[in-house]
């Protein structure tokens, strides 16, 4: 970074300080600020970034990869008889969004810093919706899984009095609703996201014409009031789901087992839930994995103002990137190891392919 970059950059913050606290965390627009090179190509551009649109692409693509699957999967009607079928469908578009949105948010960073004719109207557009929407979606996707493991406990509590209508008919109004809610508690952020803009160098081109730099920064700055209703948001966005996850899984591994130590008395408590661990391990895993994933996410949002995003690129970047992948996972952890999820999908399969043979 030029030294006049820096003293822009300062006076920015300073600015911006005065009266309201940063929110939490780090944005895309955070990390890759500092490695964008204006009025130059991509191929120009610095290897950071020249590696961070390849393994967007690429994770661009596996998660269409896993939509376009788990969509073959759950469109089914036989997936779709109660409610956890439909909210694994709607896990499946939410997913996709959510990749999409990633891709659309990184290229809008990139295009947006190199080129400095973009109209601010674009820019004021894309720093006010970008970041809430792609929010949106990744919370949305983990309480929609939220929302499976919930019925799963249902449905082993009830057991033969399990209503499939019912669950249906919950599922329908609980997936309409849901986004409206989450929507609604990052209100907030819409409000408050604003872009800066200051002009940073002047050169003269070849027509002795004067062309002024632009120093942009799209920020989001709270009251301490609304940075605390702020956090609480984002925590409870991020561990609810795991917990309710973790929680459902343990229910439905002890319902289940007492149920069967019920009806099976020659063997004890103890082994019954032994042998439920061992039918139901993925129902552990899933939480666990995706926690794991979430964790980055986590650390992001608990970085301290004015962290040095530069001394530790690639582990921001990592950090970013990998609280991405629970969206590309929904054909990994909720039809690979079901052999009835399974099962559809290589029927859907199988009939797409007669529908639609590849031509030589």
């Amino acid at each position: 970074m030029t030294q006049k970059r820096r003293i822009t950059l300062f006076v920015c913050k300073l600015f911006v300080e005065i009266g309201y606290v940063k929110s939490i965390g780090l944005t895309l627009d955070d990390i890759l600020r500092d490695e964008l090179r204006m009025n130059l190509t991509l191929k120009d551009q610095s290897i950071s970034i020249k590696i961070s649109a390849a393994l967007t692409t690429i994770m661009f693509v596996g998660g269409l990869v896993n939509s376009i699957f788990s969509l073959i999967t759950f469109q089914n009607k036989q997936c779709q008889q109660v409610g956890c079928g439909l909210y694994l469908l709607a896990s499946s578009i939410t997913s996709f969004l959510s990749i999409s949105m990633f891709i659309i948010k990184f290229w809008f960073v990139v295009l947006t810093q190199i080129n400095i004719s973009t109209s601010l109207f674009v820019l004021r557009g894309g720093c006010a919706s970008l970041e809430v929407i792609l929010k949106i979606f990744l919370y949305l996707d983990g309480w929609l899984n939220a929302c499976i493991a919930i019925e799963r406990v249902v449905n082993v509590m009830k057991g033969a009095h399990f209503n499939k209508r019912k669950s249906r008919y919950y599922a329908k109004r609980v997936i309409l609703i849901l986004p409206f809610c989450i929507t609604g508690t990052f209100a907030h952020e819409f409000i408050n996201r604003r872009l800066l803009v200051y002009p940073s160098n002047t050169n003269i081109d070849e027509t002795n014409v004067g062309i002024t730099e632009r120093y942009i920064s799209c920020v989001t700055r709270y009251t301490s009031t609304v940075q605390n209703y702020n956090t609480a948001i984002l925590f409870l966005h991020l561990l609810a789901p795991f917990l309710i996850n973790l929680c459902s899984a343990l229910l439905v591994i002890f319902g289940a087992a007492r149920q069967r130590s019920t009806a099976r008395t020659n063997q004890s408590f103890k082994g019954h839930i032994q042998e439920q661990l061992k039918e139901h391990k993925q129902l552990i895993i899933s939480p666990m994995v995706l926690l794991a994933l979430s964790i980055p996410r986590v650390v992001i949002l608990l970085l301290p103002d004015g962290v040095k995003v530069s001394e530790n690129l690639w582990l921001y970047l990592s950090a970013y990137y990998i609280s991405f992948t629970p969206s590309m996972l929904i054909f990994i952890i909720f039809v690979i190891p079901s052999e009835f999820y399974m099962k559809i999908f290589k029927q859907a399969f199988t009939r797409v392919r007669v529908h639609n043979p590849i031509r030589q």
